[in-house]
């Protein structure tokens, strides 16, 4: 676990405590910019002296959550600023494996070919999960707001077999909902996109006749592209009849309706935080931190559901590995509340331990 100083070393008075606790709960239009007192349970190397600058790009669903986590951040170490790109998991990969970036983001775990990448200079790679979030059908279809989607309607609308929304396949499940006789738009991701390699896991579990296969990219038979998950959304909100994949909170702040979907179960299940996180509960990950679960048999689990990760070098220039340990233990602990606030799943305490255990192995040199 990372090394902590001693509380009565930095202890901070109790009007401090109630400051930086009134300051975490928001998240202010202007980080301040001068310096401060560490925060209790966080390293000295990140709290004075100069501007420390730390730069991260590459997931886009959990966006939200790093922007919301960074900025909170600010305001108990006010001279640690972090910008995060929301460009796509394989972009992301890519950025980090050329050291063009301090951490990498993905919701694919690296692996194979692009793990064979990582500079050697630069220790052994890190890939900790930071946590759980779930992928939704997000549809515009007027007048139509409580949507089933049976394994055999989704799987078709994703490989092309199901083109208008008045197909009995869909309108099996939905007897009382006018579903109009006009053409599906799927929206897929046209970049590189861990959010498509969720999506795809589970569609190759799911559907039997699913043949592109999975991954951050794939040859889509039918339908139309957007860039990331901001750009699917877009594209949704612009398209009547349109439906595509996009990360839950995309389509809640969006206010775009869900598709309740069957799981492999039979059951018919919302997509909620907590039908999400019965997904992952009892399983283990192995040792690069991965739980696979592209098609959770629980009963009342939701079914696209996965890890998000962040990927770290095991060795940095001072003060950036202390300040990338210190920065990300926080958020496991301190930012717990905006995961749930946001609609992410929180990783277990076991979990999380282990988790904070890796990042104690980063080193300055």
């Amino acid at each position: 676990m990372v090394s902590l100083v001693k509380v009565s070393r930095w202890a901070l008075s109790a009007s401090a405590i109630a400051l930086a606790a009134g300051l975490a709960s928001c998240a202010p239009s202007a980080p301040p910019t001068t310096g401060g007192t560490p925060a209790v349970g966080t390293s000295p190397a990140a709290g004075g002296g100069g501007t420390i600058s730390i730069s991260g790009a590459g997931a886009s669903a959990p966006n939200s959550l790093y922007q919301r986590w960074f900025s909170e951040y600010r305001t108990v170490k006010p001279n640690v600023q972090v910008s995060y790109q929301s460009i796509g998991s394989g972009a992301g990969i890519n950025q980090f494996l050329a050291q063009t970036v301090d951490f990498g983001a993905t919701d694919d775990p690296i692996k194979g070919e692009d793990a064979a990448k990582f500079p050697k200079e630069r220790g052994t790679m890190i890939q900790v999960p930071t946590t759980g979030l779930f992928v939704v059908f997000a549809y515009n279809l007027e007048g139509v707001k409580d949507l089933k989607l049976s394994r055999a309607a989704y799987c078709g609308i994703a490989d092309g077999s199901i083109k208008t929304w008045n197909d009995p396949k869909i309108s099996k499940d939905n007897p009382s909902a006018k579903l109009p006789s006009t053409p599906i738009t799927f929206v897929f991701r046209s970049d590189g996109s861990g959010t498509t390699a969720i999506f795809t896991n589970h569609l190759a579990k799911a559907c039997p006749n699913w043949k592109p296969g999975a991954g951050r990219s794939i040859e889509w038979p039918a339908g139309q592209g957007a860039k990331g998950n901001e750009g699917v959304t877009a594209q949704i909100k612009q398209a009547p009849g349109g439906i595509g994949y996009v990360e839950f909170t995309y389509a809640r702040e969006n206010k775009l309706e869900m598709a309740t979907l069957q799981n492999k179960a039979g059951d018919f299940v919302t997509p909620t935080p907590e039908a999400a996180a019965k997904s992952l509960e009892g399983e283990k990950p192995n040792e690069q931190f991965v739980i696979s679960v592209p098609d959770p048999a629980g009963k009342g689990a939701y079914p696209i559901v996965s890890l998000t990760y962040v990927l770290l070098y095991s060795i940095y220039p001072a003060p950036k590995g202390a300040t990338l340990r210190d920065l990300f233990t926080w958020a496991l602990s301190e930012g717990k509340a905006a995961t749930t606030e946001l609609g992410f799943i929180p990783l277990p305490d076991g979990l999380v331990a282990d988790v904070k255990a890796k990042l104690a192995t980063i080193e300055e040199k």
